[in-house]
């Protein structure tokens, strides 16, 4: 038997919960929480329409060890999927240690006050987990998560050397509002805005915010201009990728997002530091947050399709190889299935699929793991067959 809790009810965790439902030889019991408990009714409803399956749902402020403690002992989990905000990774990572509990992740901490983004604090608990013999996994998404093991496939079946990694995320959907964001405000307003960074010949290297773009042909979407960011999974796979000599992450954005993004910052409203406002102190960009459309919300708007992969150079065999393996995800049939446009889609799965592979014991260990850091095989072969297909182009 294995049940899971899942803690979050947002856009990424409503498609984590569908997902779970699809597959009741391997997810028994399903728990949702979150602290709207609203936000969990309305997913437990869909799941019951769309599979036929009850869930349990439960209220938590997953900021407080506490009560997400207590939660985990009632529950009484097998593993603790974390798609909440990634401020509250390290109370949940906290709170799985003090009850014994395995658990995954689908992003990095990063704290509430600064847009750092890194992984050192979850590092950090990789002497914990290993005493408590437990396994912590993080990243399981699609970047992080996917791309990461998109590279490990390609170490392990094309390449004998990898030189050079270009991870690409192109978004050609159209929700039809003037300005929204497809995930979290506050965390995608945050990643954009930071400054960029990519790693080259054993250093980082920065650069202004956005200041980088190039045009790449991204198969079915065609020409997209995408901007080079700095991205947490290339934190990891610059430090397990050996040999690699640069890696960096490139996102599309429309003008339209862009030219709005740039008249929000001029006028002070993406910033983190908190400010006083009629006598009470506001924090800009969560106030913006709560002014723009849900994510959760633009499934049923979304048109278009998504690409996103890893362009892969290096040596096979002494000849120089170059490759890109990717997904392409329709928004309109992701919401066909689960009522979700395809960015939540396309990073509830591989937490599903994280899972799976951590319950079923084909990814098993006691520590801290990244998702390069385990075998690519039979994660790629479940990509296959719950939602996320691959393909391989051969550019050299």
């Amino acid at each position: 038997m294995s049940k899971v809790l899942i803690i979050g009810a947002g856009g990424v965790g409503s498609v984590v919960v569908h997902k779970c439902a699809q597959v009741p030889e391997v997810f028994t019991e399903i728990c949702l929480a979150s602290r709207t408990l609203a936000r969990c009714e309305n997913i437990r409803k869909s799941v019951k329409e769309r599979t036929g399956r009850d869930i349990e749902i439960a209220q938590v402020d997953a900021d407080n060890v506490p009560e997400t403690v207590a939660l985990i002992r009632r529950v009484k989990p097998k593993l603790v999927v974390n798609v909440a905000l990634p401020y509250q990774d390290l109370h949940i990572m906290d709170a799985c240690l003090e009850t014994g509990v395995d658990y995954l992740d689908t992003a990095n901490y990063e704290p509430p006050d600064e847009a750092k983004f890194c992984y050192k604090w979850q590092w950090d608990y990789q002497a914990r987990f290993k005493e408590k013999g437990l396994m912590a996994l993080l990243g399981s998404g699609f970047d992080p998560g996917v791309t990461n093991v998109y590279c490990a496939h390609a170490a392990k079946h094309h390449f004998d050397e990898i030189h050079y990694v270009d991870i690409l995320d192109a978004n050609a959907g159209d929700h039809g509002h003037p300005f929204a964001t497809n995930f979290n405000p506050e965390i995608n307003i945050r990643e954009v805005t930071a400054k960029g960074k990519y790693w080259e010949n054993g250093e980082w290297v920065e650069t202004a915010p956005l200041s980088i773009k190039q045009s790449y042909d991204f198969p079915v979407l065609g020409p997209k201009n995408a901007y080079l960011m700095y991205h947490e999974e290339l934190e990891s796979l610059a430090k397990n990728i050996k040999g690699l000599k640069r890696i960096r992450f490139w996102m599309t954005f429309s003008d339209n997002y862009l030219k709005h993004l740039e008249v929000l910052q001029n006028v002070g409203m993406t910033g983190i530091e908190p400010i006083m406002f009629e006598g009470r102190e506001i924090v800009p960009l969560q106030f913006l947050k709560a002014l723009l459309p849900d994510p959760a919300s633009l499934g049923s708007r979304t048109k278009g399709k998504t690409c996103i992969g890893c362009e892969v150079e290096g040596i096979k065999n002494g000849k120089p190889r170059k490759m890109f393996i990717y997904n392409v995800c329709d928004h309109e049939e992701c919401y066909r299935e689960v009522g979700s446009q395809a960015i939540s889609y396309t990073t509830g799965v591989p937490a599903m699929i994280g899972a799976m592979m951590m319950l079923t014991g084909k990814w098993r260990g006691t520590g801290v793991f990244n998702m390069e850091d385990l075998d690519p095989d039979p994660f790629m072969e479940k990509l296959n067959i719950h939602g996320l297909p691959w393909l391989e182009k051969i550019l050299v």
